[in-house]
């Protein structure tokens, strides 16, 4: 059976701030709090984000909506990548932001749910409040 997680959340930021900080290589670095980040921001392009810990590929971007991506972590069988959506969807002045993670390996979801929270919601929260 396929894995999979959707979480939701609220950020006080236009779609378009959200979208370049997860797809400019300086705002990531800057919101994760310094950690090196290589991203590369067209369809096909590679990324590598918390010290290359999180690797994958662009499969679709359509600018300040979605953010598609084949994504690794590090600590994965070699060769397995998931399915990572990023959903951008203007609230007035704040933007409701859905995750799609799908097809990682059994047993992660608990510890990817956590993840997302602690290492992408919070900060950007943060960085873009």
């Amino acid at each position: 059976m396929e894995q999979s997680l959707q979480q939701e959340i609220v950020v006080g930021a236009a779609p378009e701030r959200i979208y370049q900080a997860l797809l400019d290589s300086a705002r990531f670095s800057d919101f994760t709090g310094g950690a090196p980040a290589t991203i590369a921001s067209e369809p096909g392009g590679a990324f590598s984000c918390f010290n290359g810990m999180i690797t994958g590929r662009n499969v679709e971007l359509v600018p300040n909506r979605r953010i598609v991506q084949a994504w690794r972590a590090g600590n994965w069988p070699e060769g397995l990548y998931s399915i990572v959506r990023f959903e951008l969807e203007p609230q007035g002045s704040e933007t409701k932001l859905t995750l799609h993670h799908a097809a990682f390996p059994e047993g992660a979801a608990e510890h990817l749910a956590g993840g997302w929270h602690k290492m992408y919601w919070e900060p950007l929260k943060k960085y873009l409040g």
